[in-house]
């Protein structure tokens, strides 16, 4: 079968593990077993009959040498096959094909139907077959059940006892939002054994002391685990008062999650006793796993269904009291809380909880993901979106497995709480060689910022920003907008205060009027009042707690800084200066924060009167950093979701014929000649400037006749295979006007490029606008990313771009374009007119929508692109194809 997708695990709604795999000659015994064993009713249901001939008949379909247009998946759980779906086109060349189901009486309500038609839908459409059709009795209601809830536009047409089923396989976000709920619960469900377990294993617990796995269990055991706590260990009858077994078979219960913390050699035997005996996770802790040992224990949590975090890993806590789990190698047992945290790194993993618990933030959840064989920060977030105890998500990942995945359900996590991660990985030292000036500019910093910024997800620098933002979006509201105050009781601390926070992106309004004159009647003489607000070193604590309680109530002020320093005055009258920041009343819907620069903590959190507390850092711009960040995040959570919106006059199928026709000429890819591109952006409505290619001088000046404007002037650019920057290279020739001017243009090309020129462009000279530049390069793990910026020769040198990853919302296109440096010149800069937006707002949408078509278009250069009132065209266009087999729907439900 040569459209034969991979092979993929993945989750039915009650969390067990199935194998997905193309079904074939060898399971012709398996597919007449699963008929032979359905009741008479699921078998007349299934075949309109009871005819057990039918069954056999099914088998053999299945089993048929392989034939254009028949395609089978079979779902396999603990080597039995469970169910089949099948299609078949309704004739060469069709583009419809009639489908088949059935699943085992034993797993009906489990979700495999429904798994297996979101896996047989995707391998349709990689196949061109646009819709289903199917035919079920009336009575059938499971199955139409399932194609109705499937998320896709499905019809029905009743033909007496029958009814006839059709479903069209476009994905739209309908569809895309079903699947996205369905793997949720899903995940959930697997999780459930390593996050809320019965019973606990420890496999590895020595009896030194300081071994890992006696470590574990030491923090089980007096973390009081609520569950039943066993250890295996054949040579000891009990380690830490915990009894042990020889064998995890041994263990009179069987566990729910086991902890293997032993030699690499003896991980993968180790997880196959777990399985053998039913556990349903495993936390692996040991590390230094070759590249035998890694396969070996990935395929057999697979074959037996079990989740798996590690190896490598920390371990994971649940602080429900309930539960009170702490299957963890760390000192320190984390704090019960409401912040759910997960970490690649088991030592940064230390850090943060050590630095959580100096702030007096507990965990709901805390996951070591180590080496992340399987469960991820995907799986983590959906976690803590369903586990209605989680208000905080902290995240520390290294590597992304499906970021598009990811971005989906950040997207949807961040509507529910702050999710904050540190941006690890943003050095440029992996970036590959780019030859056009988008993959130029397409940076791994520029991706992941990205991802970040179109997820809502809050990306620190470092792990000490990171806290400082967990502290105060854990315990402020969160700002209305940028408009800061700064109070201090020391000129120096506000100025330093003043230029922290414009350097994080804040704003210091001037406070005038009446609500100046009231703050100034209640400070000391001397006080200033113009932002920063200099109370003096003489005031006390009632005069600076009404000048806070005023500066919250300020209508044009969204946050209060509060920097102080220890002075003598203070000390003489016995004022706690903090104090009357803790127990400022005034509007408890902005936040306010203090800068104590004589404290020897970089953050800490202080108890304010009536419940909560106030964040006070020693360092203005880290208070500045965490206000801009929590300033980002009520701004993401004011604008619209986005929608993706329909475009008129796109034909995917057409454009996918030239990729794959081109490819097929050019196996290794390469970049697409002036015709092929014309071709491609015409499929997708993206307006081009007239041109004429011209293999000759006789030609070249009959095309300028033909295309030159009013003002008879063209443009003439040489071509070859492999051009790419033509003004570098000297290759194009502006403003041409006349027969004599174009002859003598060419000539200067073909004396300095000869043979290697195959032929010249002939364009219009456009009219004058402002010039960008937009574009997409294909990341093999982010997928496509589309770019825009201020274009032209200078493009690179400038580096004014922006990026968001595709495909974009329409709300992702207005922050493309208001987000660059140049963005004022769109909307109209010193007397000239704005561009036409919409026109723009299209361009881009167009560009998203080919890159999230065509996986093989790998770059696309539009530069520059002419924005005018009156309208927006790209001028020069070089679009890049290179072959991708490989490549899967990112939204398909599979793990890791």
């Amino acid at each position: 079968m040569t459209e034969s997708p991979l092979q993929v695990h993945a989750l039915l709604m009650d969390g067990t593990t199935v194998r997905i795999r193309p079904a074939g000659p060898a399971d012709r015994s398996e597919v007449l077993r699963l008929y032979e064993e359905m009741s008479p009713q699921n078998l007349r249901l299934r075949f309109f009959g009871l005819s057990r001939r039918s069954a056999a008949a099914a088998a053999d379909r299945v089993a048929a040498a392989t034939r254009p247009g028949y395609w089978a998946l079979a779902a396999e759980c603990a080597g039995r096959l469970v169910g089949i779906a099948e299609y078949e086109a309704t004739g060469a060349g069709s583009a419809t094909a009639e489908i088949a189901l059935a699943v085992a009486d034993s797993r009906h309500h489990q979700g495999v139907g429904t798994l297996l038609l979101e896996h047989l839908v995707a391998a349709a459409r990689a196949a061109g077959i646009t819709t289903f059709t199917a035919d079920a009795l009336a009575d059938n209601y499971e199955v139409l059940r399932v194609f109705g809830d499937l998320g896709l536009r499905t019809a029905r047409r009743f033909e007496g006892p029958e009814v006839r089923c059709t479903v069209e396989l476009a994905a739209d976000e309908h569809y895309l939002t079903a699947v996205e709920e369905r793997g949720r619960a899903a995940d959930v469900a697997s999780m459930q054994p390593l996050l809320r377990p019965r019973s606990v294993v420890v496999i590895g617990a020595g009896r030194k002391p300081g071994s890992v796995g006696r470590a574990v269990l030491r923090n089980l055991r007096q973390g009081r685990f609520a569950g039943l706590l066993t250890a295996v260990n054949p040579a000891a009858q009990a380690i830490e008062w915990v009894n042990c077994q020889a064998s995890v078979a041994d263990v009179p219960r069987t566990p729910d999650l086991a902890v293997i913390a032993v030699p690499a050699a003896a991980v993968p035997a180790a997880a196959e006793d777990c399985g053998k005996s039913g556990v349903r996770a495993l936390v692996v802790v040991s590390s230094g796993l070759d590249a035998e040992q890694a396969p070996a224990l990935l395929d057999t949590c697979r074959a037996y269904g079990m989740r798996l975090v590690g190896p490598n890993c920390l371990g994971l806590a649940n602080t429900d009291p309930a539960l009170r789990l702490d299957a963890t190698f760390a000192a320190d047992s984390p704090l019960t809380g409401t912040a759910g945290v997960a970490v690649q790194s088991g030592g940064v993993g230390i850090a943060v909880l050590a630095g959580m618990a100096r702030l007096g933030i507990g965990v709901s959840t805390f996951v070591s993901l180590g080496d992340k064989y399987d469960v991820s920060g995907n799986d983590m977030l959906q976690w803590w979106e369903s586990d209605g105890t989680t208000d905080l998500a902290v995240l520390h990942v290294e590597s992304f497995g499906n970021p598009r995945a990811f971005s989906r359900t950040a997207r949807r996590v961040a509507r529910r709480m702050p999710v904050l991660t540190v941006d690890a990985g943003r050095s440029d030292a992996g970036r590959r060689a780019a030859a056009s000036h988008t993959a130029a500019a397409a940076t791994p910093t520029m991706t992941r910022h990205a991802l970040f910024t179109q997820a809502g997800v809050i990306a620190t620098r470092t792990v000490g920003e990171l806290l400082d933002a967990a502290a105060l979006l854990h315990t402020q509201p969160l700002p209305a907008g940028a408009s800061v105050a700064i109070v201090t009781n020391a000129g120096g601390a506000g100025v330093l205060a003043a230029d922290a926070c414009i350097e994080a992106g804040l704003t210091l309004p001037a406070l005038g009027g009446a609500p100046a004159g009231e703050l100034l009647a209640g400070l000391p003489a001397g006080a200033t009042v113009v932002n920063p607000v200099d109370a003096t070193a003489a005031v006390n604590e009632i005069q600076l707690r009404a000048c806070v309680d005023r500066l919250r109530e300020h209508s044009g002020i969204d946050a209060v800084l509060v920097a102080l320093v220890p002075t003598a005055l203070a000390t003489a009258t016995g004022d706690d200066l903090p104090r009357a920041v803790t127990g400022s009343g005034g509007s408890r819907s902005k936040p306010v924060a203090l800068v104590l620069p004589a404290q020897d903590t970089r953050v800490r959190l202080l108890p304010a009167e009536g419940g909560g507390h106030i964040p006070a850092y020693a360092d203005a711009e880290d208070a500045a950093r965490a206000v801009a960040h929590a300033v980002t995040r009520s701004r993401w959570l004011a604008r619209p979701a986005g929608s993706f919106r329909d475009l008129d006059g796109v034909d995917t199928s057409g454009a996918e014929e030239i990729v794959r026709g081109y490819l097929e000429e050019h196996p290794d890819g390469g970049w697409l000649d002036p015709r092929s591109v014309a071709d491609l952006l015409a499929r997708y409505g993206i307006p081009q400037l007239d041109w004429s290619w011209a293999a000759d001088e006789d030609e070249a000046v009959a095309a300028a006749a033909r295309l030159a404007g009013p003002d008879g002037r063209v443009v003439m650019k040489a071509y070859w295979p492999g051009l790419l920057h033509k003004s570098e290279q000297r290759a194009l020739h502006l403003d041409l006007q006349g027969e004599s001017q174009v002859r003598a243009a060419h000539r200067d090309l073909v004396t300095q490029f000869g043979d290697l020129m195959t032929g010249v462009v002939i364009q219009p000279l456009a009219e004058r606008g402002t010039e960008l530049v937009a574009g997409v390069v294909q990341d093999a793990v982010f997928g496509p990313l589309v770019l825009f910026g201020l274009g032209g020769t200078a493009t690179e040198l400038l580096a004014d771009h922006a990026a968001r990853l595709a495909p974009l919302t329409d709300q992702d296109v207005h922050d493309l374009i208001t987000a660059p440096r140049c963005a004022p010149l769109l909307f109209g800069y010193r007397g000239d007119g704005p561009a036409d937006l919409e026109a723009l707002e299209q361009l881009l949408l167009r560009l998203s929508r080919m890159a999230s078509d065509l996986p093989q278009l790998t770059e696309a250069d539009f530069n520059p692109v002419v924005a005018r009132p009156d309208g927006v065209i790209p001028l020069d266009v070089r679009i890049r194809l290179m072959p991708n087999a490989a490549a899967q729907d990112p939204y398909l439900r599979r793990l890791r």
